[in-house]
């Protein structure tokens, strides 16, 4: 693999060099106001763009706060028309055409006539690949960008999440930072003003270059935003990208024909649900009515022997489980919210949670969360719910977060959160839903019956059974003799009804964006978190836990993004009692609450004790956290994460990282990514001895002809097997999935 990656890397650089001798592959046609060329090798833009002059492999083009330009490709007579405060690269390859945008607004017009090269269109976050089409986009350095669609159809492929859409006329895609990728219908208002609506064929004769001076002016130095001019950055998800003016005298752009606000996804394959193996047949329909947006996940399972698996038909409430989201409007909008699915929540600067999914035990467990927000001026809101169906066992994890920004002038954020898992038992599988969890229920799928003592199968007595229908001597002579020293029956097992267990965190936070320019966005935050554990249990039962609690401070915290490509992230850390930072993480989930066998029977650890019923886990800690985030060449996105906090001469150590290839670039491959999680370990990066705090898996994609790619999704964790020895928990789905 490192053979191959070095060979791509001297392929690069060699047809680089070779660009300095090509010749132009495309002209300006027209030019108004502050527009400038950087040529290859050069390191700023100092070449004023004027009617004629030839453009080169690897030269960029930078239109500034007022103008706009019009560029030609020779060889296709293609048009890009480049609206104000717009920045991008021209990268050609034998096989691709790729504009490479860093912000700002473009219109493309790609003739599809005598093409041999994809022309793509390709983001810090998206990547936009069509033949021959009409289409506008709007990416904004916050990480949103906006793909809009007049004629033909173009795919937009998400590089955080590998998820692809294709977008039609009068149909847009927005992608953004955190993975997500939706596609709706747009209104015809919001499509990008065209700033040069004469020029709408490419003319008979190419215009010819004027004379060029002999050397070219000295570099002048970009000149930095003022404070009026610099982007704020918050603490909130991106902010839209903000409208253009629309120039005075100007006619209105286009409007797209309406497209059907129509999408289908078709999976195939395998998946094992609570231990056995089903085939999967998946319908995925995605449909979008303006704001709003549905997915669905019609899912039929069939078993070795042909018959359907009833389970999720057979009850009012899969109906819900048929309803993989729901949403209206996005994070930037006034009032947004999710229904169902929700791959990623952070809650502030994420010291209580970072990055949680309600999708880790997907599609054996099928959530219901809730994510919305509302903003009023300088107030806003944020609510989450990880799971609406845990109410019936007694609670879910939620979260409110509310925040208030001093003013635009002086945009001091400050902000708070409250998060609690109200009963961390709802986590335990309970299938009859009678709230004794399977582990402890000798009947899970009969929520009347729940002890066999003798394990012939024959139920002991229950409230409210018929005493000629049940085993009640456990000593095999079906004989009730209550002064029989051989029976033993057994006591009632543990329910969730009669027992909870809370944990609640609370959180206090102030941030403020120092800075922010075309190479460098700097912020600086403080953050205050708390995490309480109530009293739970008694000691010698299944569950036992006495009062805890601790606090972390975080001071100072550092984000920067450096040239749109490297995302960097500080903390120095102050721990006391009781506390991890980011205790409701992506595994959450999965760590929320554990069985373990023991040799005096089953007893349960929820995460907390899972972390502090550990030797020194409650001692005073000082240390730091640092993440960082790279776009590989555009081959990769890379992003890894280290805590290493110290109390005298103990460590506590914190790792995670994952990786996501840019299958674009790779034949065959149509999606790739991997992660790995170990967190609160003496060593975690002891890869060959795991712990119950390690959680790791891959998803790969082969694509098999255009359109129809295997998938393989695999995620791998430990669990006690009773005797002390850790074992580790595979969970894989395989499917074949299809893009209409």
């Amino acid at each position: 693999m490192k053979k191959h990656f070095i060979l791509k890397l001297l392929f690069v650089s060699l047809f680089m060099a070779q660009t300095l001798w090509a010749e132009p592959i495309a002209r300006i046609m027209k030019s108004n106001g502050n527009v400038f060329l950087k040529t290859l090798g050069s390191t700023t833009f100092s070449q004023p763009a004027r009617p004629g002059l030839a453009i080169n492999n690897g030269d960029a083009i930078k239109v500034g706060e007022v103008g706009f330009a019009v560029v030609i490709y020779i060889d296709d007579r293609s048009i890009i028309k480049v609206r104000e405060n717009t920045q991008f690269q021209f990268v050609d390859s034998p096989s691709t055409r790729t504009i490479n945008i860093d912000q700002g607004t473009i219109l493309n017009n790609v003739k599809k006539e005598g093409r041999t090269k994809t022309f793509r269109v390709e983001t810090p976050v998206s990547v936009a690949s069509v033949k021959g089409t009409e289409f506008a986009v709007i990416t904004d350095p916050a990480g949103v960008d906006q793909f809009f669609g007049a004629e033909g159809q173009f795919d937009v492929f998400n590089m955080i999440s590998g998820q692809t859409v294709t977008v039609g006329p009068g149909q847009k895609a927005v992608s953004n930072a955190m993975g997500n990728l939706m596609q709706m219908p747009y209104d015809p208002s919001e499509y990008p003003q065209d700033p040069a609506p004469d020029v709408t064929e490419p003319p008979e004769e190419e215009p010819t270059e004027e004379e060029a001076p002999e050397e070219a002016p000295e570099e002048a130095p970009e000149e930095a935003p003022t404070p009026e001019e610099a982007p704020t950055v918050t603490p909130e998800a991106p902010a839209p990208p903000p409208e253009a003016p629309t120039p005075e005298g100007e006619p209105e752009a286009p409007t797209p024909e309406a497209g059907a606000p129509f999408g289908m996804g078709l999976g195939v394959g395998s998946v094992t649900i609570d231990g056995k193996l089903y085939n999967q047949l998946a319908l995925r329909p995605e449909l979008t009515f303006g704001k709003l947006g549905i997915g669905l996940d019609i899912v039929l399972y069939i078993d070795n022997e042909g018959n359907f698996r009833k389970d999720e038909w057979d009850e009012l409430s899969d109906i819900a489980d048929k309803f993989l989201y729901i949403r209206w409007g996005q994070k930037s909008d006034p009032f947004w919210f999710k229904l169902g699915a929700l791959p990623s929540v952070t809650m502030g600067y994420g010291g209580l949670m970072m990055g949680y999914s309600n999708m880790m035990e997907f599609p054996t467990v099928r959530p219901i969360g809730l994510n919305a927000g509302v903003r009023f001026g300088k107030l806003g809101t944020e609510l989450f719910f990880a799971n609406l169906k845990d109410f019936a066992r007694g609670g879910t994890l939620f979260g409110v977060r509310p925040t208030y920004r001093i003013s635009k002038a002086f945009p001091l954020t400050i902000g708070a959160n409250f998060i609690m898992d109200v009963n961390q038992f709802g986590g335990l599988k309970d299938n009859d839903g009678d709230h004794i969890p399977n582990i402890f229920d000798d009947f899970p799928d009969n929520k009347r019956l729940w002890n066999d003592t003798d394990g012939d199968g024959i139920p002991d007595w229950h409230p409210g059974i018929d005493s000629s229908l049940v085993d009640i001597d456990a000593d095999g002579d079906n004989i009730y003799d209550p002064i029989d020293p051989s029976v033993d029956l057994k006591a009632d097992p543990f329910s969730t009804k009669d027992n909870k267990a809370r944990a609640i965190g609370f959180a206090v936070d102030v941030g403020y964006p120092v800075f922010s320019n075309k190479i460098v966005n700097l912020m600086v935050y403080s953050e205050f978190n708390m995490l309480t554990f109530p009293g739970s249990g008694s000691p010698n039962t299944a569950f036992y836990r006495p009062d805890r609690s601790g606090t972390g401070i975080t001071i100072p915290g550092i984000r920067a993004q450096l040239f749109k490509i490297v995302n960097l992230n500080f903390e120095y850390r102050i721990k006391r009692d009781y506390f991890v930072p980011q205790f409701f993480d992506q595994s959450y989930d999965v760590s929320r609450v554990v069985p373990v066998y023991t040799n005096d029977g089953t007893i349960i650890l929820t995460k907390d004790r899972l972390l502090f019923d550990q030797e020194n886990s409650n001692v005073a800690q000082n240390g730091y956290f640092g993440s960082a985030g790279v776009d590989l060449l555009g081959l990769a996105q890379l992003q890894a994460s280290y805590a290493n906090m110290v109390a005298d001469t103990i460590k506590f150590r914190s790792f995670t990282a994952s990786v996501s290839l840019n299958a674009d670039k790779i034949p065959k491959l149509s999606e790739a990514s991997a992660y790995y999680q170990r967190n609160n370990d003496e060593n975690p990066f002891d890869f060959g001895n795991p712990t119950v705090n390690t959680i790791l898996g891959y998803r790969m994609g082969y694509e098999v002809s255009k359109g129809v790619s295997l998938i393989w999704d695999f995620r791998q964790f430990y669990r006690d097997d009773g005797t002390g020895k850790l074992v580790p928990v595979k969970q894989t789905n395989i499917e074949t999935a299809f893009n209409f």
